[in-house]
């Protein structure tokens, strides 16, 4: 069945001045544009199209990308706002709405914000929210403590920042366990830390030490072999230089590189590791 919002394989059923029809199940007839037809686009032949409502608010088809669909969050920036809400850009020709009621905050031309796209009921349109909280999951319920997820980092709070995980549900980074630059709308790989008394999401950018350090480990050999068996990272090198090259924090480096060391794989000088 074709959903709006998605992307269709549709039937093509016949062939117009203005483009080709498609079928649409329970829509009907659905115009994929002639600026959009191809000529491997035959009559009988299934194509991939997503749906969406034009300016005439109809059900069109197009082969274009838009940067999310239905039940997807994404960031993207206001391009215009009048009395219906503001407009988004996301990759179509007709922009996508948020309504004031769907909005945590007055939005403004020209940011950009996280936002969850839905189709709105009550005028079958495609719609999108700021208002995560109404339409993810808080409670973790199916997830497991280190378990690797998805993160797209939304928002801030007093503990930190605010992430959305895999797409579904939102979780919780804590400042003082955050050794790099994050940025509003920036997509990073994390671990579930753990799931609160109250069932909400608490995360972490790296494993604790002791499950990540062989994978560290090994990680750190590699870069000494790419760099001739040298290295001017040392367990004295600033935090943000050590997290830049290997993602993890000052103290579970200078952990790996105890357990190398130990190893008998490396020696450690004042100003440079190397591999033994």
């Amino acid at each position: 069945m074709a959903e709006l919002g998605h992307y269709n394989k549709l039937r093509i059923l016949k062939r117009a001045d203005i483009g080709v029809f498609l079928d649409g199940d329970d829509y009907g007839d659905i115009l994929l544009p002639r600026k959009y037809v191809t000529e491997a686009m035959q009559i009988g032949s299934d194509t991939e199209v997503f749906l969406y409502n034009d300016s005439e608010d109809r059900i069109i088809a197009t082969t274009l990308k838009p940067r999310a669909q239905i039940g997807e969050c994404a960031y993207l920036k206001v391009v215009s706002t009048s009395k219906f809400g503001a407009f988004m850009d996301w990759g179509l020709p007709k922009d996508l709405l948020v309504p004031f009621s769907e909005q945590q905050k007055p939005m403004q031309k020209g940011y950009s914000y996280t936002v969850y796209l839905f189709v709105d009921e009550s005028t079958e349109r495609i719609a999108a929210s700021t208002r995560l909280e109404q339409h993810l999951a808080l409670e973790g319920a199916g997830f497991k403590p280190r378990q690797a997820v998805d993160l797209l980092i939304y928002g801030k709070s007093d503990l930190g920042f605010k992430a959305v995980v895999n797409g579904t549900h939102l979780g919780q980074l804590y400042s003082n366990e955050i050794f790099q630059a994050l940025h509003y709308g920036e997509r990073v790989k994390g671990y579930i830390k753990q799931l609160r008394n109250d069932g909400r999401i608490d995360l972490t950018l790296q494993l604790p030490s002791h499950l990540g350090r062989d994978h560290l480990g090994s990680a750190i050999i590699e870069h000494l072999r790419q760099n001739e068996g040298v290295s001017k990272l040392t367990d004295k090198s600033p935090p943000e230089e050590i997290y830049r090259e290997f993602g993890v924090s000052k103290a579970n480096y200078k952990k790996a590189l105890g357990q190398l060391y130990k190893q008998r794989r490396i020696t450690i000088e004042k100003h440079q590791v190397t591999l033994l």
